[in-house]
């Protein structure tokens, strides 16, 4: 089992440089007046960071919420 899990993510790596590599052409990003150009991998990376940042956060949220709810209602 551990060898297809490293088999997955060696697949995985080689995705992502293969994506980096095909698409490293200069991009323009305009959000609210303010624009900066830079690779489209390296706005998909600082996209999908944003995203995993924000997404946890509020998984926490909702966890720590849903737990609250269920020990006030034990009581």
């Amino acid at each position: 089992m551990r060898w297809f899990h490293i088999a997955v993510i060696v697949l995985f790596a080689a995705a992502i440089v293969i994506f980096v590599v095909q698409n490293f052409g200069i991009v323009t990003m305009t959000f609210m007046g303010f624009s900066a150009r830079a690779p489209l991998a390296l706005l998909v990376a600082i996209v999908y960071v944003l995203g995993m940042a924000t997404g946890g956060a509020l998984w926490s949220l909702l966890r720590r919420s849903f737990e609250g709810s269920r020990l006030s209602g034990r009581a």
